[in-house]
């Protein structure tokens, strides 16, 4: 069986991850649900939404924040979350642009 060199391994830059996954999975999850709750069924004035959101921005951002540990290295994960935060918030504003 094979090695992997140092590079190959997953890093355990624990705590920058850890506060990579605090923050930008906290504005992510913000950003996802952002979309849903304007863009989504009823938009942002069906009755029931407002408190459905409230608990799935925590719920996703739970998803997201042990799922941070499996990019190779710290600065891997903050380019990704960057980027998916990009995402997100551009998808939210174009939609906003368009509707």
């Amino acid at each position: 069986m094979a090695r992997l060199q140092q590079a190959d391994k997953i890093q355990p830059h624990w705590w920058r991850k850890t506060l990579i996954g605090l923050f930008l999975g906290l504005t992510l999850a913000y950003g996802l649900i952002a979309s849903f709750a304007w863009f989504g069924p009823g938009g942002i004035d069906a009755d029931v939404k407002v408190q459905f959101n409230m608990w799935m921005v925590a719920a996703l951002w739970m998803l997201i924040l042990p799922f941070i540990y499996l990019f190779k290295t710290a600065q891997a994960a903050f380019k990704y979350m960057l980027l998916a935060n990009a995402l997100a918030y551009g998808l939210f504003f174009v939609l906003g642009g368009v509707s």
